[in-house]
């Protein structure tokens, strides 16, 4: 073997292995498609197999969204059943006008009229101001009622649509109310008589509404067993509407810490609003007041501890305010009570429930549901 001038074999082994490396080129490149072709087959394969699970949970779909529409068919259909056997019901007691009693208690409601007024409650407590605003939702007619029980411990939401029907809707809790714009999550209850106005009252597990036709009748309804407890026909000669801007409602019951009241109006006194302290057993009146409060502009009034509170608005609905207030106790002088304002909503309200035991009041505002939250002062720090 020859060897160069730095002892190196001439024309080098690095050549030798060429021809072997060259070859395994084309091998590399062949196998390198082998493996691409089976990944493409098996994502080919994977993709066709979860297609095939997609359009098997779309027939699982589509045959779960039949069932459940199915099963709202029939609930439906169950619900019109139930609501066909309450009216199934043995014929509720006769509540006819007798003349003769009506007399004596017109008689006897103007004797106790503007007579001294004895609390029951030590309640001395009055609104200072509008502390909360919450607007829950929007349903219904432009007007109507949203209320719970005044006096219970019961969740439940009652929801008069309208200011004429007999049809309540109860809603188990104000989860349901607020959830769900369908009545389908409420019960219904059918009253034996039409209601009219947005004056009406859950108390003590009792609906207090006033009767539709014939003289202005405020039933007591028993909300358990749906019977009609008691009637009476309101003892106050030729009504009229009781608030200005809402002339759909002419007695407008109310309750308080101290119990039931009635708010009205009559021609003798059109001018102003009546207030009358109710019997929540027996419906007798048992005391009657004329008020300094004015019936123009008047749009809702509600009673807080033996005070009459009445808001007021413009024709074109603007921004209510509390302008009068009438204490019957006379804890409270007029010019002393404090001028409340709402906020600004959307229009004007056309019922305002206070919750005595909430301390806040239910409104229905051009067919919102809201709820005020109330700031609460003592009357004799006012």
């Amino acid at each position: 073997m020859l060897l160069t001038a730095a002892g190196r074999p001439r024309g080098g082994s690095r050549h030798r292995g060429a021809p072997r490396n060259a070859a395994a080129g084309p091998e590399r490149i062949s196998q390198w498609h082998e493996q691409s072709s089976r990944y493409s087959t098996e994502l080919r394969d994977f993709k066709n197999q979860v297609l095939g699970m997609l359009e098997a949970a779309e027939k699982e779909r589509e045959a779960l969204r039949a069932e459940a529409e199915g099963a709202a068919v029939r609930v439906d259909r169950l619900e019109r059943e139930v609501d066909y056997l309450e009216t199934q019901n043995p014929a509720p007691p006769c509540v006819e006008v007798d003349e003769t009693l009506m007399e004596k208690q017109v008689a006897t409601a103007k004797q106790r009229k503007n007579e001294k007024y004895t609390k029951l409650t030590d309640c001395s407590d009055t609104i200072a101001s509008v502390r909360a605003m919450k607007i829950l939702k929007r349903f219904g007619s432009s007007s109507g009622l949203w209320t719970k029980d005044a006096a219970g411990n019961s969740e439940k939401i009652y929801v008069f649509d309208g200011t004429a029907n007999d049809t309540v809707y109860v809603f188990p809790r104000m989860r349901e109310f607020t959830l769900f714009s369908a009545t389908r999550k409420a019960a219904r209850i059918k009253l034996p008589y039409p209601w009219v106005g947005t004056g009406h009252l859950v108390y003590d597990g009792h609906l207090y509404y006033i009767r539709q036709q014939g003289p202005f009748q405020v039933i007591k309804f028993n909300l358990a067993n749906k019977t009609v407890v008691d009637s009476s026909v309101f003892p106050a000669e030729e009504q009229i509407p009781v608030f200005g801007l809402s002339p759909f409602t002419y007695i407008e019951i109310a309750a308080d810490e101290e119990g039931l009241w009635a708010i009205y109006a009559t021609k003798e006194n059109e001018k102003n609003i009546c207030l009358a302290k109710l019997d929540p057993t027996s419906l007798d009146i048992e005391q009657m007041w004329d008020t300094p409060c004015p019936r123009e502009n008047a749009e809702g009034a509600f009673v807080v501890c033996g005070a009459l509170h009445v808001a007021y608005n413009t024709r074109l609905p603007s921004r209510s305010r509390v302008q009068c207030v009438f204490d019957v106790s006379g804890t409270l002088a007029p010019e002393d009570a404090s001028l409340v304002y709402f906020p600004k909503r959307y229009g004007s309200h056309s019922s305002m429930k206070y919750s005595p035991r909430e301390r806040q009041i239910y409104a229905w505002d051009d067919g919102y549901q809201i709820i005020y939250r109330m700031e609460m002062k003592k009357k004799l720090e006012v």
